[in-house]
C-alpha cells in the first residue's frame, strides 16, 4: 500500500473518532449532528475519488511492487558482450569455428553415397557378372567412367591389372582402397585437429585471464573491494574456456561421424571387390585391359614371348 493510501485512511479513522468522541461527552442539538454527518459523507466520496485516482495511476502501481518482485529485476549475463571481454586469444578460436563449419558441411556433402559408393554402379557391376560369358572387363571399365567415385576409382585400377598374376591384382587393389580412403580422410583431419586445439587455446586464454585478475586485485589501493574484482576477472576469464568447448565438442562429434561413415562405406566396396576377384582369374595370362589415350579401355591379347617370329638379333661375337 502507497503513502497516499496510509495517509488517507488515517483521515478516514480521525473523521470518525472526532465526532463520536465529541458526541458521546457532549451530545449537542440535532442540527450539529447533521453537519458532521454531512462533512463525513463528503471527506468518504473524497477519499473513494483518490484511491480511485491512486488505483488507475501506473506510477503509483509501480512504486507499490516490491523491487526485489518486480519483473527483470535480475541482473542477465550479455553474452555478446562477455565473448568480446574474453581477450586476444577468442580470435583463434573464432578461426577455428569457422574452421570447424567449412570442412563439416564439405564432409558432409562429399561422403554421400552417391559420392563414394554409387548404388547404380555396383547394381550394374552385379547384372554384368551375372550375363552369360561372366564379367567383361571392357564394359566394366565403361561403367566406372560412367560413374566417377571413389568405388570407380579402385575398381578402375583392379580392371588395369587384369592378366596379372592374382597376387599382383589383390596389391594393386589394397594400394588403391588405401590411396582413395587417404584422400577422403584428409579434410576430416581438420576436425580432429580443431577437436584437439581448440580446448587448449581455451584453456591459455583462462590461465593468462586470472594471472591478470589475480594481478590486479594484488594492486588495488587500500579499502578496495578486492573479492568484487576478483570475481570479475575470473568470470572473464572462463569466457575462453566456454568457447573453446563450445566449438571442441561439436568437431569431435562431426570427425567421429564421418569417420565411422568412411569406414562403413568401404567395407561395402570390399564386399564387392570379393565378388569381382574371382570372376576375373580367368583372363590371368590371356587378356589385358589398357587405357587408350582418349581414356576408353581396350583389350589386348598377351603374347608368348617364345612364340615371337622374325630375325632374331645377331649374337655377339666372342672376345
Amino acid at each position: 500500500m502507497s503513502m497516499k493510501k496510509i495517509l488517507i485512511h488515517a483521515a478516514l479513522l480521525g473523521m470518525f473518532a472526532c465526532p463520536l468522541t465529541a458526541t458521546s461527552q457532549e451530545p449537542g442539538p440535532a442540527p450539529v449532528a447533521e453537519e458532521t454527518q454531512a462533512n463525513i459523507d463528503e471527506g468518504l466520496q473524497e477519499a473513494e475519488a483518490a484511491l480511485a485516482e491512486d488505483d488507475a495511476d501506473p506510477a503509483i502501481q509501480q512504486e507499490s511492487v516490491p523491487a526485489a518482485d518486480a519483473p527483470g529485476s535480475e541482473k542477465q549475463i550479455d553474452l555478446l558482450e562477455l565473448l568480446l571481454a574474453g581477450g586476444h586469444l577468442m580470435w583463434p578460436i573464432l578461426a577455428m569455428s569457422l574452421l570447424v563449419v567449412t570442412f563439416g558441411t564439405e564432409r558432409a556433402l562429399g561422403l554421400r553415397r552417391r559420392k563414394v559408393l554409387p548404388p547404380v554402379l555396383i547394381e550394374q557391376l552385379g547384372k554384368l557378372g551375372h550375363q552369360p560369358g561372366g564379367l567383361d572387363p571392357r564394359k566394366a571399365y565403361k561403367l566406372c567412367q560412367k560413374y566417377p567415385s571413389a568405388a570407380a576409382n579402385v575398381i578402375r585400377t583392379m580392371l588395369l591389372k587384369v592378366g596379372r598374376p592374382h597376387g599382383e591384382l589383390e596389391h594393386a587393389v589394397s594400394e588403391a582402397n588405401e590411396r582413395e580412403a587417404a584422400h577422403l580422410y584428409s579434410n576430416v583431419r581438420w576436425l580432429a585437429l580443431a577437436a584437439a586445439v581448440t580446448p587448449l587455446l581455451g584453456l591459455l586464454g583462462t590461465v593468462w585471464g586470472m594471472i591478470k585478475a589475480f594481478f590486479v586485485t594484488a594492486n588495488l589501493p587500500t579499502g578496495a573491494n578486492k573479492a568484487e574484482h576478483l570475481a570479475d576477472g575470473i568470470y572473464t576469464a572462463l569466457v575462453t574456456t566456454f568457447a573453446g568447448l563450445a566449438v571442441a565438442i561439436p568437431a569431435a562429434v562431426l570427425a567421429h561421424l564421418f569417420e565411422g561413415r568412411i569406414q562403413k562405406l568401404f567395407r561395402e566396396l570390399d564386399e564387392t571387390l570379393l565378388g569381382l576377384l574371382p570372376q576375373l582369374e580367368r583372363f590371368e595370362g590371356r587378356l589385358r585391359v589398357t587405357r587408350n589415350p582418349q581414356g576408353s579401355p581396350a583389350a589386348a591379347q598377351r603374347e608368348d614371348p617364345t612364340s615371337q617370329s622374325g630375325p632374331q638379333p645377331p649374337a655377339a661375337a666372342p672376345q
